[in-house]
């Protein structure tokens, strides 16, 4: 390309110019490559008609950075690290962290307390108002219909896959919860009871039921979760049923055993006060107890073992099973309020926890023994209990003196895989599969 520069836009060499010399002169353009591929560049070349101008340099360079146009289309592939550990566990005599960071509530309170000085309502969105979710309403069916095939599979497999318990829980406390995945029970000394002193913190292994692999997280039934607050001498007229099925009906899920009231108009809040909910329905009486398929009691008693050659086919189910109700669990606590005890293990579905004085943890004492609420975790609803890795069912028991090249697996997991199932990717890293576990003797000279 080739352009004639205005005579006007130059002026004649002087020694003002200190060596520059502008003059008449003609430019050529063209496109050039540079380093970065943000940044495009021209090539500047000047053809001078002054004399004296010819001796300078003729080509010049100048780049210019292109507009953003958004961000890169070329997503990067999510790094799974080779091994992980486990979070630490939280000590006993100590409030477990908050979910949320305690600067963001602070924050959100006085934006409360300043809207509620002014007279101006809370806005609220769906289900925080009363109102159901509506696009939740699927999902609340599919994490039922999911828990019940979960608890169906995990009982026909305890009859193939041998697990244990440690007894001191049932013997003599409720501290130690150590449960084991394989035809015998481990040799690490990691026993928590109050007697495990006398046995050198080894276990006292038994068979273990549905419990011990799926833990129960139990909550109060509530009929209208924005009405009457539990109080400790009315505890005993609600039902506890688990928390993912509570959840599940609060959600939209229709039980004939456990109704629940469907509000048509939101319920208005001025700060924390409600000024109007739409007066208090009495709740009508229960039509009887849980469905057998949605409970774990005595779940193994009521479902065969599979047959042999459909053995793996249940395990590959009902760990699809379990993601999916821990799928559908983490979604539906993005949007329903759910609170835990921040010292116990009581959980309660609903935007307020209740009154009962049932909390024997750190300090009850001090706070009567009501509950610390707090914002729940996906764990503390639905628990993984995390057991050790065994990569041969067949082989010795595992000792504490190899335990640092272990892996730990979801109880669930641990069991479906034991049982044919193949390992999800994301649970490869904390189980540790490309560690060689060294003998006894070898352990020693490995730094």
């Amino acid at each position: 390309m080739l352009q004639q520069l205005p005579a006007g836009a130059f002026a004649p060499w002087t020694q003002l110019n200190k060596g520059a010399s502008l003059g008449v002169g003609e430019f050529k353009m063209s496109r050039i490559p540079v380093l970065r591929s943000s940044f495009h560049g021209l090539k500047v070349e000047i053809a001078y008609n002054n004399a004296i101008a010819k001796t300078r340099p003729r080509i010049v360079f100048c780049t210019f950075r292109s507009p953003y146009r958004g961000r890169n289309t070329i997503k990067k592939h999510e790094i799974i690290p080779q091994n992980t550990d486990l979070p630490p566990a939280l000590p006993k005599k100590k409030k477990k962290p908050y979910p949320v960071p305690l600067k963001k509530i602070q924050q959100a309170a006085r934006a409360d307390k300043k809207l509620a000085e002014m007279g101006i309502e809370k806005p609220l969105e769906p289900p925080k108002n009363g109102l159901l979710a509506q696009d939740l309403i699927p999902v609340a069916y599919q994490v039922l219909d999911s828990w019940k095939v979960l608890i169906k599979g995990l009982a026909q497999l305890m009859h193939v896959v041998p697990v244990h318990a440690c007894s001191a829980c049932l013997a003599f406390c409720s501290e130690c919860s150590e449960i084991h995945v394989g035809l015998i029970g481990h040799d690490i000394q990691d026993c928590r009871g109050t007697t495990s002193g006398a046995r050198r913190s080894h276990h006292l292994w038994i068979k273990a039921s549905i419990n011990d692999v799926l833990i129960p997280i139990e909550s109060y039934h509530m009929f209208d979760p924005f009405g009457r607050r539990i109080k400790h001498e009315t505890r005993f007229n609600y039902d506890r049923i688990p928390a993912v099925v509570e959840l599940c009906i609060q959600a939209g899920v229709e039980l004939q055993e456990y109704p629940s009231r469907r509000r048509t108009e939101p319920i208005r809040m001025i700060g924390r006060k409600v000024v109007e909910m739409g007066g208090i329905v009495e709740e009508p009486p229960l039509c009887g107890s849980l469905g057998a398929e949605l409970d774990t009691h005595s779940a193994s008693g009521r479902f065969p073992p599979p047959p042999k050659e459909e053995v793996p086919a249940v395990a590959r189910e009902t760990l699809f099973a379990y993601e999916r109700v821990k799928w559908g669990v983490r979604k539906l606590m993005r949007k329903y309020t759910v609170k835990a005890c921040g010292y116990c293990s009581e959980v309660h579905v609903g935007p307020w926890g209740h009154n009962a004085k049932l909390c024997g943890e750190f300090k009850h004492q001090w706070r009567d023994g009501k509950h610390g609420w707090q914002d729940a975790t996906v764990d503390e609803v639905f628990p993984p209990n995390y057991v050790w890795h065994v990569e041969d069912p067949t082989g010795p028991a595992l000792t504490s003196g190899l335990k640092r090249f272990y892996g730990k697996a979801p109880a669930v997991v641990e069991v479906c895989v034991q049982a044919g199932a193949s390992v999800p990717e994301k649970y490869k890293p904390m189980m540790r599969l490309d560690i060689v576990v060294p003998e006894d003797e070898e352990a020693r000279l490995i730094a």
